[in-house]
């Protein structure tokens, strides 16, 4: 992914709010399959790292990429965006 579309990518989830909320328990399979879902059905999603929890992150979304096999974007604060392409594409990224 080239740096001018994950900034394309990262000026769609601004105005995005944040659809999951990763605190103490961390990343679980439960939540790794809502978030897979999510990227399905959203292509496009923006995760809420919580004060309580113990890691940093970009570690958190580090993480969750991997397992999902999604793009991370854009990590800014304790918020961090995530892109997968769906089998039918809705967001038609610049070359």
């Amino acid at each position: 992914m080239t740096n001018k579309q994950r900034a394309y990518l990262a000026g769609l989830a601004a105005k995005m709010s944040p659809v999951f909320q990763v605190g103490k328990a961390l990343v679980t399979p439960e939540i790794v399959n809502a978030i897979d879902e999510a990227l399905e059905k959203r292509e496009l999603i923006k995760i809420s790292v919580l004060k309580n929890c113990n890691e940093t992150p970009a570690s958190v979304a580090a993480m969750i990429s991997e397992r999902t096999k999604s793009t991370l974007v854009r990590v800014i604060g304790r918020k961090f965006v995530l892109y997968r392409p769906a089998k039918k594409p809705v967001i038609e990224l610049p070359r």
